[in-house]
């Protein structure tokens, strides 16, 4: 499968699975959720995930919430950003995010 995407630049976009309570009830609509770079793109999310996990998604919605405010003592700055992918997958793929050990 020739992409126009490097392989080893899109293992990078990927940071780590969410494995929250809201996180947990996608699953169940073969909704997975990542946190991704900053910089990625929909195409490219797609396109790492296809290549991590040899799947076929069919959605990515992305969310960068806004940035809140930390104080610490006098000092004001703000926490840092990130950015969520929200990826669903084609009917009868999976992703073990709790392979049986």
């Amino acid at each position: 499968m020739a992409s126009k995407y490097n392989e080893r630049d899109l293992v990078d976009l990927i940071r780590c699975p969410i494995v929250t309570e809201k996180a947990t009830t996608l699953l169940e609509e073969n909704k997975y959720v990542f946190d991704v770079e900053t910089k990625a793109t929909k195409p490219e999310i797609k396109a790492a995930i296809e290549i991590l996990f040899s799947v076929k998604v069919t959605k990515v919605n992305t969310l960068v919430p806004p940035r809140k405010k930390k104080r610490v003592g006098k000092f004001l700055g703000f926490k840092p950003l990130y950015k969520r992918a929200i990826v669903t997958l084609s009917e009868g793929d999976s992703i073990a995010l709790f392979p049986d050990a």
